[in-house]
């Protein structure tokens, strides 16, 4: 592929980023607000640190510390202190946050669009961008948790984090973990 070739992927990448970020502005929300949000939906419970929705949006602590409050505020969050160590919050979706989170953008509707036959290798190409992007800046991956090393079946078909040490709910196996070390 051409310098030139490699130039226009990127071109085009910025362009929807940035297209899609502007449908975002909207339910009162801004896109930091909806990203991070979007990330707490999908997070599991050891992972809804300030920390981690900053590591996972690629940002300062102290942006998401005031995109946070702004949620919190706006009743689509709340905060949780740990019971073992009060220094130590999580925050919680509210209800109603669903409403919040049903933001219609043209490239969602463009992706509807598209057949499997373009969609597979479109999504393993960006899967794997993406993973060699955070490699190379020293991040985690966030992945689902029954793709990690660390995710184990038990004898009685029950999910089991043994790096966690605890049993997983059927509904957190398909959850981003902040803990994510992919299987071999």
């Amino acid at each position: 592929m051409s310098e030139s070739e490699q130039k226009s992927i990127l071109e085009m990448l910025e362009r929807i980023g940035r297209l899609t970020q502007a449908e975002q502005w909207t339910n009162d929300l801004n896109p930091t607000q909806l990203a991070a949000l979007k990330y707490l939906a999908r997070a599991n419970r050891f992972s809804r640190a300030p920390s981690h929705v900053a590591d996972y949006l690629g940002t300062t602590r102290g942006t998401v510390s005031q995109t946070l409050k702004a949620l919190v505020r706006k009743g689509l969050i709340e905060e949780v202190r740990s019971d073992a160590d009060r220094r130590s919050i999580r925050y919680d979706l509210c209800a109603g946050h669903d409403q919040a989170l049903d933001v219609e953008t043209s490239i969602a509707s463009a992706v509807a669009q598209m057949g499997a036959d373009e969609l597979r290798p479109l999504s393993e190409g960006l899967r794997n961008l993406l993973t060699t992007t955070l490699e190379m800046r020293g991040n985690r991956t966030f992945g689902m948790c029954n793709s990690c090393k660390h995710h184990q079946k038990q004898v009685d078909g029950k999910a089991y984090c043994a790096l966690l040490k605890v049993d997983l709910e059927p509904h957190q196996t398909s959850q981003i973990c902040h803990e994510h070390s992919r299987a071999a």
